[in-house]
């Protein structure tokens, strides 16, 4: 089986305005895309909201998990007048993205049984045969909604043990995200955004990246 780097990730908009829970929204698309050029798997689940997502825990999967986590830690800026509030001068807006910590408590291990699997034609890198089997597998925890997809082995059974898995690493990191918020400030969360010097800067409503602050 391909050797598999688990790495869990918050994407939070502190306590910022609703601007900060698009920015997260885009962030989140940004990251999902960037995943996909250099076959990192890209799992999330996020605190939905009417504007966008509150925040949202990532776990990113495979051998360059590390390399793309590294690009993506720190304070995120997105510059782009309010289309929420038109009138509104302020036009730089800031969010997060924070390495997650084991959990204190470890969870008991997902049961199959709770899980349902299915499978689908896997795309992108991996080769012609990827293309014309089922072999990608996508499961499913019943109960919590919480979902994982492996797709970079040839064998259906070998993805599914690796989605289910990440299903594991995944709930894991949902529980870190709730004790961290626990303990957290959230003011004092957002205050830290503003100051920190933003890692990347993306401008407009498309989320264009750009360099600099």
């Amino acid at each position: 089986m391909t050797a598999s780097r688990h790495i869990s990730l918050l994407v939070t908009s502190g306590s910022g305005p609703a601007e900060c829970q698009q920015a997260v929204a885009g962030v989140l698309e940004a990251m999902r895309n960037e995943a996909g050029l250099i076959a990192v798997d890209f799992d999330t689940n996020g605190v939905r909201t009417k504007h966008g997502y509150k925040s949202a825990v990532v776990l990113v999967s495979g051998e360059d998990a590390e390399a793309f986590a590294k690009n993506w830690r720190g304070t995120i800026q997105w510059r782009a007048e309010s289309n929420l509030r038109p009138t509104h001068k302020r036009a730089n807006w800031f969010i997060g993205v924070f390495d997650l910590p084991a959990p204190v408590q470890t969870l008991e291990r997902i049961q199959a049984s709770d899980v349902t699997f299915a499978t689908f034609r896997a795309g992108g890198p991996g080769g012609q045969h990827q293309n014309t089997t089922d072999s990608a597998v996508r499961a499913t925890h019943r109960q919590t909604g919480l979902a994982a997809v492996a797709r970079e082995e040839r064998s259906q059974h070998r993805n599914k043990a690796l989605a289910l898995e990440r299903l594991q690493h995944l709930m894991a990191a949902q529980a870190s995200a709730e004790e961290a918020a626990q303990k957290a400030s959230r003011n004092e969360l957002h205050h830290a955004l503003e100051r920190g010097n933003p890692v990347r800067c993306f401008k407009g409503h498309d989320f264009r990246e750009v360099k600099g602050g």
